[in-house]
């Protein structure tokens, strides 16, 4: 019993293979009559809640049409994707296990040292749960993977990380995950990369958070790994739960109910699946007292549905408002802002157009869809008819993609 092969035992129940068929969309040079190819897909995951919640690096998941995971025990399910950032890479997705799932021991990735033993746990090359080993090579390396995908701060390693390992974890001599394996060097040896467990947990806390079914207010401050004895509150909107029950800026929420919160994630994860109406009893340290707050979760003044819009009826697609310092934040384009493609109806004109959740709505015909407001606007124009099928921009990533609804070019395809 190494301490390699007790790392391996402690972290390998919380990783699950995840396999799928994914569209590789057309290029810009493709004539109307070439058909997108499908190819089949692998890489890893990591469950970071008991009840299903998966992450994994976004392009593991993108495109794949049924996302197929299976655990250690050899269960399998179908996963759909919760949310995904497609600029750091990473993405959570969704399963309905009948038990709880076991949790990653969460490490950090603030004291890494050069030389520090390491184990990569993933489905290397449709191998499920490979392990391996190797050393911290080096620490924030910035890696251009390809046109679309820049890194700028990754942990190098010596142990292998093959097609496959992707979005599975990189952990410590402890078990403890301290990073997401992300790619390799093609034509190296000995060369690959993770994105810091610090980073990755503070992006999957912020997925977890636009997610959430109710509203409390109050936004997380970046996790301090030096410490991470609880959240910072950054922020309280005006008039929100939050600022109701009491809670300032600065404040840090050390438990939730019976639940001791270290980092921003946890607190995102009990506030999964709760709904308008749970009160919350919280522990909050402030100027170094101890209080007791209770907070009251709320239906958000952003959640209208897209419903009202006609949009989910019409072309099938369920949307919301992209808050404009986030949408500038993920796209630098000439559009001013857009809406999140929540989801698709299946058979739909925009299912059928190969419009999927995660798109961002940028336009249609030759206005622009900042909010639902536009596109109730466009619908309900009388002469809505003679436009159609209606042209539609959308954003993937770093590219913009258009189509045409209800009828035409099957797939989006770049300008």
């Amino acid at each position: 019993m190494t301490p390699i092969v007790k790392a391996a035992q402690k972290a390998k129940p919380s990783v699950v293979s995840i396999r799928g068929e994914k569209t590789v969309l057309l290029g810009p040079q493709a004539s109307a009559n070439d058909a997108p190819r499908r190819v089949n897909g692998m890489g890893s995951g990591i469950v970071i809640d008991p009840r299903g919640y998966i992450l994994t690096n976004y392009h593991v998941v993108d495109g794949v049409r049924e996302i197929q995971v299976t655990t250690l025990q050899n269960k399998k399910y179908i996963g759909t994707i919760f949310a995904r950032d497609a600029e750091t890479d990473l993405a959570i997705i969704k399963i309905s296990p009948a038990e709880k799932l076991p949790v990653i021991t969460l490490g950090t990735s603030s004291d890494l040292m050069q030389g520090e033993p390491v184990v990569a746990v993933g489905n290397a090359f449709g191998y499920d749960f490979t392990v391996t080993d190797g050393i911290v090579s080096a620490l924030h390396r910035a890696v251009q993977i390809n046109d679309a995908q820049y890194y700028d701060d990754l942990i190098q390693t010596s142990a292998p990380i093959n097609p496959g390992n992707s979005g599975g974890p990189l952990v410590n001599i402890d078990g403890e995950m301290i990073g997401v394996n992300v790619a390799v060097r093609a034509g190296a040896q000995g060369i690959g990369f993770a994105i810091p467990v610090d980073k990755a947990m503070n992006v999957a806390a912020t997925l977890l958070a636009s997610g959430a079914k109710s509203w409390h207010g109050l936004t997380a401050a970046p996790d301090a790994p030096a410490s991470l004895s609880g959240m910072t509150v950054e922020s309280i909107e005006k008039k929100s739960p939050a600022a109701e029950a009491g809670l300032r800026s600065g404040d840090m929420i050390t438990a939730v109910g019976e639940t001791t919160i270290h980092r921003a994630l946890e607190f995102h994860r009990e506030m999964l699946e709760r709904k308008v109406g749970d009160k919350l009893d919280m522990t909050v340290r402030r100027d170094g007292k101890s209080l007791n707050v209770s907070l009251v979760l709320g239906d958000s003044p952003d959640s209208s549905p897209a419903v009202a819009t006609g949009a989910w009826e019409t072309l099938g697609m369920d949307l919301r408002p992209m808050p404009n310092a986030e949408f500038k934040q993920k796209f630098h384009t000439r559009y001013r802002g857009g809406l999140s493609v929540v989801d698709v109806r299946q058979n739909s004109p925009a299912a059928e157009q190969g419009i999927r959740a995660g798109d961002v709505l940028v336009g249609m015909h030759v206005w622009e869809t900042v909010s639902l407001d536009n596109v109730a606007y466009i619908l309900k124009r009388p002469d809505f008819n003679s436009i159609t099928p209606v042209k539609f921009y959308i954003l993937r990533g770093n590219e913009t993609l258009y189509g045409f609804m209800s009828v035409g070019l099957k797939v989006a395809r770049q300008p």
